[in-house]
């Protein structure tokens, strides 16, 4: 009984545990398809962020960082692009995908919602306004 009982725990703590790495494995910095900006995906509590953590040209033509100018609320225009937060509250929903998220956009200054989807090194990126038919994907690559 007693071993039947060790069993199960252990087999219930190798399943949470395995379900908690596929979980993290978006975990990291992801390429655009350019390769002109890297995003860095972390996590906070149960939920998945990306943030702009490093862009092959950093300054705009007057040698300045380059800031959120396109954002449409003009407070938040004149913060930097590097460290800006893309990829706000996703939840893992198991079979590598990443869904409840959305993504904005700073060439453009909108927000979409999101589904991530991890197969490897490949992130595929679909950012859609209402279903996800409307919309436009994107590949990203793990930055080794």
């Amino acid at each position: 009984m007693i071993k039947n009982y060790c069993l199960i725990v252990l087999l219930a703590v190798i399943s949470f545990t395995a379900s908690a790495q596929t979980a993290d494995a978006i975990l990291g910095s992801w390429a655009n398809p350019s390769g002109e900006d890297h995003i860095l995906i972390y996590k906070k509590g149960n939920k998945f962020y990306g943030k702009l953590d490093w862009i092959k040209y950093p300054n705009d033509e007057t040698g300045k960082p380059k800031t959120d100018k396109n954002n449409p609320d003009e407070s938040l225009r004149s913060r930097p692009e590097l460290g800006l937060e893309l990829l706000k509250d996703f939840t893992y929903d198991g079979d590598s995908v990443y869904e409840d998220g959305t993504i904005y956009d700073p060439k453009n200054g909108k927000t979409y919602s999101c589904k991530m989807t991890i197969d490897g090194n490949k992130l595929k990126i679909r950012g859609y306004i209402g279903i996800s038919l409307f919309g436009r994907s994107e590949v990203w690559t793990r930055v080794k």
